[in-house]
């Protein structure tokens, strides 16, 4: 696909959009099973994300912290400050946050429902193959 500029009056090229819409879509699952797996600050849930995905979902904090603070205010995850210190330095407190029942529920709900789209979306494409 060709690259076109892209100035602050030009929407991003089609299938750009669709990778930011698709990434859109799985990132609060995705962060759901990583804290399902195990509790994190935000930064170390973008490394994790950027680790697991081989470098394809590099998040900005700004797109990770309002995707956090939904899921909290929805009852999916709860925070508590730390103070993360493994050789007894003292830190800076991290905010931690942890999946609830609750989140492992939605988390459920959301994988099953990937996994039907997906499926959808694999059986039309190969039947509408060139």
């Amino acid at each position: 696909m060709p690259k076109r500029p892209q100035t602050a009056e030009t929407p991003p090229a089609p299938g750009v959009r669709f990778a930011q819409q698709l990434k859109k879509g799985a990132l609060e699952m995705l962060v759901l099973q990583l804290l399902a797996a195990q509790p994190s600050h935000g930064y170390g849930l973008i490394q994790r994300l950027r680790a697991g995905s081989g470098g394809r979902l590099d998040l900005k904090e700004g797109t990770l912290y309002p995707i956090l603070y939904r899921l909290e205010d929805d009852g999916c995850i709860t925070s508590a400050w730390q103070d993360i210190a493994k050789d007894g330095a003292r830190r800076t407190p991290r905010k931690v946050y942890t999946v609830t029942a609750a989140g492992l529920a939605v988390l459920a709900e959301e994988k099953a429902a990937w996994r039907d789209f997906s499926a959808c979306v694999n059986i039309i494409c190969k039947e509408d193959a060139p």
